[in-house]
């Protein structure tokens, strides 16, 4: 049998990180998998390692795409702009995602795994809900972008994955974030009982490379790509600070409390930013993982333990 060949946008990121990883653990094991890997920055220093090559390729400039999905059979598209000017947006995660698609399209490929995010609900609550359980409404530019590039994806038969707050070592704006948070709103928010939707990017990582690289394919078509189990926002800060990754609190402040105290202290986020953070964001994400035939793991409490040197060391640094 010839070997499976994905290739892979964003593979210098977060999540195209531990992707790439994750492939290259397939491999390892036997099974025969190859990754053309693109990154806008092809590392200097990067490792020779069997089973990948790279590539220059900038989604920003769909010139530097032309011939990179020839023999390939997958495409895995984590690339994406997730700030800046809605122009810089829409350049990189609609014009970009076209024309990697496209790109695919004209090689031939089959298989498409795109990955979006939950945050095209826009502002919550969101108790629960299936995938468009409520009407997309997103708020940012990258949020509106990236709701337009899974139509692009769709259309070309892909599976798209939304996530909601994705959690491990390479996260710097989850972790780092409560970290601020905390520091402007010293208290567990609204009693600490808000329930949202995580995943473990090795989970996720997990769940993708199932998905490039399973015998049997998966429908077309949106799902949720968090842990099946929602996590309560007080559970995730005391399992920090056991982790000593941040400092323990004490007091539970209601809602209301927690407003006022973040408007009196200015900071890098925003109060909508804190309300995903504090107040009920989660979705039902049972369907993905069975099609895909991948258990979702013990959840990303449990997996903290593993990334908690790195959030350590980041948070120092920082």
């Amino acid at each position: 049998m010839r070997p499976v060949r994905v290739l892979l946008t964003g593979a210098t990121g977060f999540v195209g990180g531990a992707v790439l990883s994750r492939l290259l653990r397939e491999r390892a094991d036997g099974r025969d998998v190859e990754v053309r890997a693109l990154a806008r920055a092809v590392p200097a220093d990067r490792p020779e390692q069997a089973g990948v090559r790279w590539r220059h390729a900038d989604l920003s400039d769909p010139a530097s795409l032309a011939g990179a999905a020839s023999d390939t059979d997958v495409l895995v598209h984590l690339a994406a702009r997730v700030d800046g000017s809605e122009r810089d947006c829409e350049r990189t995660n609609i014009d970009g995602t076209r024309a990697v698609v496209a790109e695919a399209r004209r090689a031939g490929v089959a298989r498409i795994v795109h990955l979006s995010t939950a945050a095209v609900y826009g502002p919550g609550p969101h108790r629960g809900i299936p995938v468009d359980g409520v009407t997309p409404a997103p708020v940012s530019a990258a949020s509106r972008t990236r709701l337009a590039a899974e139509r692009i994806a769709l259309d070309a038969g892909a599976v798209v994955l939304r996530p909601g707050l994705v959690l491990g070592a390479g996260d710097r704006w989850v972790v780092p974030g409560l970290g601020e948070l905390l520091r402007r709103v010293p208290a567990r928010w609204d009693g600490g009982r808000g329930q949202i939707s995580v995943v473990a990017v090795e989970d996720l990582a997990r769940l993708i490379t199932a998905l490039a690289t399973a015998p049997d394919t998966v429908p077309c078509g949106v799902f949720h790509a968090c842990h099946p189990v929602p996590v309560r926002g007080g559970d995730l800060m005391t399992r920090l600070a056991e982790l000593d990754v941040l400092p323990p609190v004490c007091d539970d402040w209601s809602w209301e409390q927690c407003l006022a105290r973040l408007r009196e202290a200015p900071g890098r986020i925003s109060e909508r930013q804190f309300a995903l953070l504090a107040r009920d964001h989660w979705y039902e994400s049972e369907e993905i993982w069975r099609l895909a035939g991948c258990a979702p793991g013990p959840g990303p409490l449990d997996r903290l333990a593993g990334a908690a040197p790195w959030y350590r060391a980041h948070l120092a640094a920082g």
